[in-house]
């Protein structure tokens, strides 16, 4: 149960990691959000950020072999890592329809895979 809710905290705060780090570059698209200067974008994602933290330091906390989690230290920043990039493709293709995956992006997501493969294998 501590892996399963330690995944499910590291795809939310994931999520709204990426809207924090790249949410902003959609503002200008709306009213509300035209003539927001750099600080205004800036308070704005440090808002998002800190929902984020509500959800990845317990996800690591609880996920922590240390602390009685399954994962090591480096199972999680693994996991962490394969969870921001599909919640960033998932973000990108909903939000920036203009970005496409090209078949070097698939390859590249193909490998990061196998690194997830290496590093959780038990040699």
């Amino acid at each position: 149960m501590k892996g399963f809710t330690t995944i499910l905290f590291l795809i939310i705060s994931n999520t709204f990691m990426t809207f924090a780090w790249y949410g902003h570059l959609k503002f200008k698209e709306f009213s509300w959000g035209k003539g927001f200067g750099m600080l205004s974008i800036i308070l704005i994602s440090w808002g998002l950020a800190f929902f984020e933290y509500l959800f990845q330091v317990p996800a690591n906390e609880k996920g922590f072999k240390g602390n009685g989690g399954p994962f090591t230290l480096l199972q999680l920043k693994t996991i962490q890592e394969a969870i921001t990039l599909t919640v960033f493709v998932g973000f990108t293709l909903l939000f920036f329809k203009e970005e496409k995956l090209g078949w070097n992006h698939l390859v590249g997501f193909a490998l990061m895979i196998l690194a997830v493969f290496v590093i959780f294998k038990k040699w």
